[in-house]
């Protein structure tokens, strides 16, 4: 028979809490999870809900630190994505790793056609940029491997033969034969990059090179501020929010710029009253700094 072992009254003491930079709120430390990598501390359930949303819209091909100020910039490993969401999850986080070192590695492209999930294999070559005949090993299609279109000997890629509304790999194609402007998958026509929306604005930023543009159309909307592009056009009352949320939106950004413009204005008097005495005081130091030192 043994017998509880004596632990002094000052051992006793209340295991201290952690707290969370996500929610700010404090933890016992059975509650909270660490990065190995950074060695960074949050609550599990923040962490959790972080990386779900990552995954869910796809922003980073490595699910960075949350914290904005880690030193270490660490970044969380795969077994540690494992344990902390379903396996559904999982699975679509190593799909879009997997579409991402196909769409960054020169070596390899998708088959175009979209009834076909095939990854293939350019030649090697001194100039990848240069186009090539490249033949999908499953559906024997013969295309550029520049422009995606079909193989053309001896002539220059045409800009319209681009891909911009192509599939992904592996999707149903009877889903996706939609027309173009419903159609649920697209590339930014800045750089060519898969974006998927499900729902919602009409507007959309890449999350590659942060270029606005609409989604019907195509059309830039980098320097549209107050979206007047739907307010006219093909893509007229097409941008998925209510006339009331657009006017209010406008107003935020009338009242952000009419604010900046006069407290720009109020400050004006006092810099110009400013100036002078701020080059006065610097004509003075620079001239006392080249006055001889006294003998």
């Amino acid at each position: 028979m043994t017998t509880a072992r004596y632990r002094p009254t000052w051992e006793l003491a209340v295991d201290p809490l952690v707290s969370c930079k996500l929610c700010l709120g404090e933890f016992p430390l059975e509650q909270m999870t660490t990065i190995t990598q950074c060695q960074c501390v949050f609550c599990t359930l923040c962490l959790k809900q972080y990386v779900e949303l990552l995954i869910k819209e796809g922003l980073e091909t490595a699910i960075s630190c949350p914290d904005s100020a880690c030193p270490k910039r660490g970044h969380l490993q795969e077994s540690e994505i494992e344990c902390m969401v379903a396996t559904e999850m999982m699975q679509r986080y190593k799909k879009l790793q997997f579409e991402r070192e196909v769409l960054l590695d020169p070596c390899r492209t998708w088959c175009p056609s979209s009834t076909c999930q095939a990854v293939c294999q350019l030649k090697e070559s001194d100039s990848p940029a240069l186009p090539q005949l490249v033949q999908c090993a499953v559906c024997a299609l013969e295309f550029c491997s520049a422009c995606k279109a079909n193989w053309h000997p001896g002539q220059a890629c045409q800009e319209n033969n681009l891909p911009i509304t192509s599939f992904l790999p592996g999707e149903n194609s009877s889903f996706y034969k939609n027309e173009e402007d419903d159609a649920p998958i697209k590339r930014c026509p800045k750089c060519k990059v898969y974006i998927e929306r499900d729902e919602g604005c009409a507007q959309m930023m890449c999350k590659n090179c942060k270029h606005a543009f609409c989604w019907y159309c195509l059309e830039s909307l980098d320097d549209d501020f107050l979206l007047i592009h739907y307010d006219k056009g093909p893509c007229r009352n097409k941008l998925g929010h209510s006339r009331a949320s657009v006017i209010w939106h406008r107003t935020q950004v009338v009242g952000i710029f009419a604010g900046f413009g006069l407290l720009l204005l109020v400050a004006s008097p006092f810099l110009l009253l400013a100036t002078p005495i701020v080059l006065c005081c610097k004509c003075k130091c620079s001239k006392g700094d080249d006055d001889p030192l006294p003998t």
